[in-house]
């Protein structure tokens, strides 16, 4: 007779070779030493795979996605258990970094339910999207203009090293499932420009002036400074409450917030402007590289409601170019935001809070990455060209770590109880056995053959699976028929006040399924979780 910890530390001995194979990322943080982590499921993609990744605080691999074509950046968990993200489509117009072209939504089984290409000769989308509360999409898309169209517009002619250039626009799409969808809103970067380089064109004026103008000639540093991909937007998100746009700049290494609560029309003026710029005063002519505070930043969003820092604004900073050497940290900042909506510009001075290694130079991934404020304070990082996410707290403790099988552009964790989970096999709200369960186990075995009025109920554990037959019950727990329970899977046979309970563990071990008889009927199954 044992008790049911004992039954859980026999099993995990069982099947910890097996367990092994599941496992793509093993752990240096010290155990417990300051903490557990955040509950929640880890979702990732690596650069240019098909694959999509759920895994566990364990390093376990719960679930996979394959798409049929190579992911880009970017993957979400919907409330509706759906996934989204972009994918690549190949495009020879449009080729820098993070280029998708299509975004596709599978339902929670992988299987395609919506598609919608963005991509021709004249735009192409990359980087992220943005599911908004209705239902539609914000897309970050370059926009194709000719070498005549940007000198048109007061571009210096030195500055068009690709004969193009490629301004960046945001547009909302309603899909139309299963395929394509409606644009209902757009900005446009080359709405809101400002020059002084050709004082001929409408848009001439002092750059430091127009702080919500774009400066046509502002471009990064260095070999690449006249490059068609001009803006490089690399990640967009929604304020609901506020119902604006935060976006990343790269190339500005800026962070620019705008108005969502416009028309398309209205975009295209004034309203559109920018309301919020922070990181780089230089990019508006208003500072110098000592004011410079980002560097080829990604992830910029607000934390969301009911997390610690609720409002802020969470960066990670690359740190590429900094003049004190290269390093990365990742920075919250609270924005300056008036009763009436405006913003302070210039502010703040500093962030309120910032992770950075010791020494600086141990945390560095130039480019990719991001970071998210967890339930608990602790905040999870991902240092995306090291292949590597771990947790920190507030203090800088490492409390968690994982090493991927690749680069990973963003590796988010969701809560146990988050919407996308009901009705799955890790909705919480499922009947937990291990809770009801009374008294002792007495471990039949793995190989287990009993005839009864049940009918015929044969297990066996060499086999990886088990086989049921009776007249009572099939597969879906109604009427006659085999059942089988899988390839893959450990079972193991308990008995408890006289009911026959299958412990079917399939790999890895927080997965399992109970299944119970009594001796007269099949009495239920369901998904547990070993957690």
């Amino acid at each position: 007779m044992r008790a049911i910890y004992l039954i859980l530390f026999f099993i995990a001995g069982a099947l910890s070779a097996q367990l092994a194979n599941n496992k793509i990322g093993q752990s240096s943080a010290p155990e417990n030493s300051n903490g557990p982590p955040s509950a929640g499921y880890n979702l990732f993609t690596s650069l240019f795979s098909e694959e999509t990744y759920l895994v566990d605080n364990n390093h376990n691999i719960l679930k996979t996605w394959t798409r049929d074509n190579i992911a880009r950046n970017t993957v979400y968990l919907l409330e509706d258990g759906s996934l989204m993200g972009p994918l690549y489509t190949g495009s020879p117009v449009f080729y820098g970094g993070g280029a998708g072209g299509r975004v596709e939504q599978h339902d929670w089984d992988g299987n395609l339910i919506w598609s919608f290409d963005y991509d021709t000769a004249d735009y192409r989308q990359h980087h992220d999207i943005k599911v908004l509360p209705n239902g539609n999409i914000l897309i970050v898309a370059w926009q194709m203009k000719t070498r005549e169209e940007a000198i048109a517009a007061g571009r210096n002619p030195d500055l068009l090293s690709d004969g193009e250039l490629w301004p960046d626009s945001v547009i909302e799409v309603a899909p139309t499932k299963p395929v394509g969808g409606t644009i209902v809103w757009e900005w446009h970067v080359w709405d809101h420009l400002i020059q002084d380089y050709d004082a001929s064109k409408d848009n001439y004026g002092t750059v430091a002036d127009y702080p919500g103008r774009i400066d046509l000639n502002f471009t990064r540093s260095g070999p690449n400074a006249g490059i068609a991909d001009w803006n490089h937007i690399n990640s967009i998100d929604y304020n609901a409450e506020l119902d604006q746009i935060i976006l990343s700049v790269h190339s500005f290494s800026e962070i620019w917030i705008i108005d969502h609560d416009t028309t398309t029309t209205e975009a295209a003026g004034s309203a559109g402007d920018l309301l919020y710029r922070w990181g780089n005063p230089a990019a508006y002519a208003s500072g110098d590289l000592t004011d410079q505070q980002l560097f080829k930043q990604h992830n910029a969003h607000w934390i969301g409601a009911g997390l610690p820092g609720e409002g802020n604004i969470l960066i990670f900073n690359n740190g590429e170019d900094r003049p004190e050497g290269d390093y990365s940290s990742v920075e919250e900042i609270i924005p300056p935001i008036l009763p009436d909506g405006t913003y302070t510009l210039g502010l703040p001075l500093s962030p309120l809070w910032n992770y950075t290694s010791s020494p600086t130079t141990d945390f560095y991934a130039s480019r990719i990455s991001g970071a998210q404020r967890l339930p608990n304070g602790n905040t999870l990082i991902c240092e995306g060209t090291e292949k590597y996410a771990f947790e920190v707290t507030p203090n800088g403790e490492l409390v968690w770590d994982y090493n991927g099988p690749g680069r990973m552009f963003r590796f988010e964790r969701y809560s146990p109880d988050y919407p996308g989970f009901q009705n799955t096999e890790f909705d919480p709200d499922k009947t937990d056995f291990k809770s009801s369960l009374q008294g002792d186990f007495e471990f039949i075995g793995d190989h287990w053959i009993d005839h009864n009025s049940l009918g015929i109920l044969w297990g066996d554990g060499i086999a990886n699976g088990a086989w049921f037959y009776s007249p009572n019950f099939g597969v879906s727990g109604g009427g006659s028929g085999w059942l089988w329970t899988s390839v893959n899977s450990y079972p193991y046979f308990y008995r408890i006040n006289d009911e026959i309970w299958l412990w079917h563990v399939a790999v890895p071990l927080s997965q399992c399924w109970f299944y119970q008889f009594n001796p007269n009927s099949f009495v239920g199954y369901d998904w547990i979780s070993l957690r």
